[in-house]
């Protein structure tokens, strides 16, 4: 019986026998003290009320006791947090921490607290869910998919993770066997049997070191055992299960799970002597199999996106020594004053890097307006041309008029004068942010021949180019890169990427397929500007070759 459960009962036991008393109080003529022996049935009463009474104290003090270390452990967090809120939070295992702390531990705090002590305090805490932010069961899911996410893009080794160090750095405290238990269990909601075999292995390490223990080792087992036959590791799954067994020996589920792998075990035993019986060659059975994470895509670009995003892969030596940074005017009157600086980052397609081009103050500006208006960032459907969520975009996003603020307008020229492409049908200012793992996986700016209602509701044409602000520099992670291309741009405060998302001939350019890695440490800010074709017919006009190639049609 837990803590909490054997408080309970013990208070719902003191409150019976109060009650009894109440009801069994003798009259006042009662006879009770004329016999010595009605004076022993009171002190047997008594003795059961004492007894109550000392087993209800020592629940309180055991209650205030874990407050008290609860209230420690936090405030301890909290003045970490206080010191540098924006690094505390930018780390995604502390943001982890952080959204657990205020779900399932904090659950567990009221919990403690329904029980008269506390009572005051705890409508204060009804009290705040009313005007306060508090994360849901699904933030926390959300969360712990974002670790997951992290540490299969950067190649993270579980146990570093544990210890809070993300590629050699140490950011945070430790993670328990009990919070390593909470990401292997969320995994296991998702149906992420990879991880979940990853995150209960690293649970049972821990519980060996823990004097005071976040975690049961039975809970451990039963999770690990059914992710690894999940996976198809039937023999490792049994000795599991039988370690489970000899710990709780009427585990019902542990029962039953032992009976079907020995039953499945038999049957693959069985099938083997078959293969020989013809007289052909024995094929030996391999009953093991790799462990896949489903969010890892078996393609190459899948894999080309991911070392990108660590760093590995870039354009050849050939390609980059032709890259050049100059001052430019675009041709712009107003430029002529104050060039910019532009840096090639790529050839064909034209891929550039604008330097300081927007201010701090710009930047904190854009910001101000944004976050109030803040919702979780969409893609269009490309069957119906809806918005709608997805799982591989994770971000939130806002968008900003330019009759909102005369800065907001002076971006919007300021785009006109780098790129030469008239702002009157460009898309207005979006503004995001990625949270913990914020990514957007592979995908086009423009929309291709199969997207036919893409945009339809703007009138304004394809998405003829990007450009890209970076408003914030990032720690670690959080690359711009191009996967066909082996580019990789990185965020650097004041900069913006720019590149035509369509050939002069209007056919989609598919080689600026690109993605937003996970933000591996850090925040990530952007803020971009969706140009469409109408009105750059003679600001970029189509050419008398054709500039894409055949299979593009």
């Amino acid at each position: 019986m837990t803590p909490l459960g054997k408080m309970s009962s013990v208070w719902l036991t003191s409150v019976s026998v109060f009650l009894l008393l109440l009801l069994q109080q003798p009259p006042v003529d009662g006879e009770l003290f004329t016999a010595l022996a009605d004076m022993e049935e009171l002190l047997e009463t008594e003795a059961v009320l004492i007894t109550n009474l000392d087993n209800y104290v020592q629940a309180q003090e055991e209650k205030l006791m874990q407050l008290r270390q609860k209230m420690h452990e936090y405030r301890r967090e909290h003045a970490e947090a206080a010191r540098d809120v924006s690094a505390y939070l930018s780390n995604p295992v502390n943001a982890f921490l952080l959204t657990k702390r205020l779900t399932t531990d904090w659950r567990y705090v009221e919990n403690l607290m329904t029980y008269e002590v506390g009572k005051e305090f705890l409508e204060n805490v009804t009290a705040y869910r009313s005007v306060l932010k508090f994360p849901s069961d699904e933030d926390l899911n959300g969360a712990a998919v974002a670790l997951m996410r992290l540490q299969d893009t950067y190649n993270l080794d579980t146990a570093s993770l544990a210890r809070g160090m993300l590629n050699g750095v140490q950011y945070s405290t430790e993670l328990s066997a009990g919070d390593c238990f909470e990401l292997g269990r969320q995994s296991y909601l998702n149906g992420d049997y990879y991880h979940t075999v990853l995150w209960m292995r690293e649970a049972m390490d821990r519980l060996t070191g823990e004097v005071n223990r976040t975690a049961t080792k039975e809970d451990v087992l039963e999770y690990l055992a059914f992710s690894t036959f999940k996976q198809g590791n039937i023999q490792t799954a049994l000795s599991m299960t039988e370690e489970l067994l000899e710990l709780v020996p009427d585990h019902e589920r542990a029962v039953s799970n032992k009976a079907y792998y020995v039953k499945e075990l038999q049957k693959e035993a069985q099938q083997k002597i078959l293969r020989g019986d013809d007289g052909s060659e024995e094929v030996p059975v391999d009953t093991t199999t790799k462990e896949a994470t489903p969010h890892v895509y078996d393609t190459n670009e899948r894999k080309l996106y991911e070392q990108l995003c660590r760093g590995e892969q870039q354009p050849p030596i050939e390609l980059r020594s032709q890259l050049v940074c100059r001052y430019t005017t675009n041709s712009s009157p107003f430029l002529r004053i104050g060039p910019l600086k532009l840096e090639e980052a790529y050839l064909r397609p034209y891929i550039v890097i604008y330097h300081d081009v927007m201010s701090d103050r710009e930047i904190e500006r854009i910001k101000h307006y944004a976050r109030p208006r803040f919702r979780r960032a969409t893609v269009q459907n490309y069957k119906t041309g809806e918005l709608e969520f997805a799982n591989y975009r994770i971000s939130k996003s806002a968008w900003l008029k330019d009759a909102e603020d005369e800065m907001i307008r002076t971006i919007s020229q300021r785009v006109e004068d780098m790129t030469g492409l008239t702002m009157e049908t460009a898309e207005e200012l979006q503004v995001v942010n990625y949270g913990i793992g914020g990514h957007y996986e592979p995908h086009f700016d423009f929309a291709r021949r199969e997207e036919r209602n893409a945009f339809k509701s703007l009138g304004t044409g394809n998405r003829i180019a990007t450009v890209l602000f970076y408003m914030s520099d990032v720690t670690q992670g959080g690359a711009t890169v191009f996967p066909s291309l082996n580019l990789a741009l990185w965020p650097r405060k004041g900069t913006a990427a720019f590149w035509f998302n369509l050939h002069a001939s209007g056919r989609g350019d598919y080689a600026t397929r690109h993605a937003a890695c996970p933000v591996l440490t850090g925040t990530k800010w952007v803020s971009n500007k969706w140009i469409h074709e109408r009105g750059q017919e003679f600001r970029r006009p189509c050419g008398l070759q054709l500039d894409h190639s055949a299979e593009e049609f």
